[in-house]
């Protein structure tokens, strides 16, 4: 299924005022990431105009604009308001002419201006755009902010994601969805995760139920959305099962073409799952800052045993 979002939802977002209110924003969906400053087109070159794009006019363009003649400037805004485009919003304080919302009201075409200069909000428009209109996948598990590292825990119903998420949080560290993520691919390297509306700040806790992060422990404990940095796998203790103990060579999980590190943690009873997925974020953390302690133990150890003498090294 294709991902849309509705202009509505962006001009809450950007702080957009709407010129035309008649026209219902709602029901106009933005299917692409992409915009468009329509320079060529408002010369009459409409060779692979892209119309699905969010058009944005800043002071070059309007300055071109209101530098034409009356009937010239008309003919120009019906063609390129009639062509399909979802909006135009104007930027750096440029107010459209009476005449283009005019015709924008006959086109059903929302215009909208916003204070910011234009190379600030195409930055901003782009970003916001790119978030909520990455493909994205609904995923079983809980996701944490812990020191700043986005650690996505998953596993079997009921093997303790939701404890050790409350652990965390009675930890300091801040929840961002129990139960069900919504991870978006905002680029080749960047996963982001979040909460489905529905429950969010809610953790489940077999036994007691829902309880509210939010209320309970205060907003600074929950987060709306936060990059995935690190995947964590619980699993039952097997015997027959070999466990990484060096953790010399990293393993990697996949979603959406975007590989992240994940570690299998094995669970037995007395082991602190708070305090195993803590370490685990400090120290993914600090192999990205260039340190790798069981490389530096490799290390040693190589240099004790090609020591001629036979004796430890400091």
């Amino acid at each position: 299924m294709k991902t849309v979002v509705s202009l509505q939802k962006l001009a809450d977002a950007l702080k957009l005022q709407n010129l035309t209110p008649e026209i219902d924003m709602k029901q106009i969906q933005l299917t692409t990431p992409d915009i468009n400053r329509p320079a060529l087109q408002l010369t009459g070159y409409y060779d692979h105009f892209v119309k699905e794009r969010v058009q944005i006019i800043g002071y070059v363009e309007y300055s071109y604009i209101m530098q034409l003649p009356d009937a010239e400037r008309e003919r120009i805004y019906d063609r390129f308001i009639s062509s399909g485009i979802p909006c135009v919003i104007f930027t750096t304080l440029t107010e459209p002419s009476e005449d283009m919302l005019s015709i924008s009201r006959k086109y059903g075409v929302p215009t909208l201006v916003t204070e910011r200069t234009t190379s600030s909000f195409m930055a901003e428009i782009i970003r916001w755009l790119g978030v909520e209109l990455a493909p994205s996948i609904s995923v079983h598990g809980v996701l944490v902010d812990v020191y700043g590292e986005g650690v996505l825990i998953m596993g079997e119903s009921g093997i303790g994601k939701s404890e050790a998420a409350l652990e965390l949080v009675r930890r300091g560290h801040r929840l961002v969805s129990d139960d069900v993520v919504v991870i978006r691919k905002v680029s080749d390297v960047t996963l982001v995760g979040s909460a489905p509306n529905l429950t969010r700040h809610f953790i489940e806790l077999r036994g007691i139920g829902i309880i509210d992060v939010k209320t309970l422990y205060g907003v600074e404990h929950v987060k709306d959305t936060q990059s995935i940095d690190l995947v964590i796998k619980l699993e039952d203790w097997s015997r027959d099962r070999e466990y990484d103990r060096l953790g010399l060579q990293e393993e990697y999980t996949e979603f959406l073409g975007n590989k992240v590190v994940c570690h299998s943690i094995p669970i037995r009873p007395g082991r602190n799952l708070a305090v195993i997925v803590e370490t685990a974020a400090v120290n993914h953390r600090q192999k990205k800052m260039g340190y790798n302690a069981a490389q530096e133990l490799y290390r040693r150890v190589q240099e004790n045993m090609s020591n001629p003498k036979g004796t430890e090294t400091t």
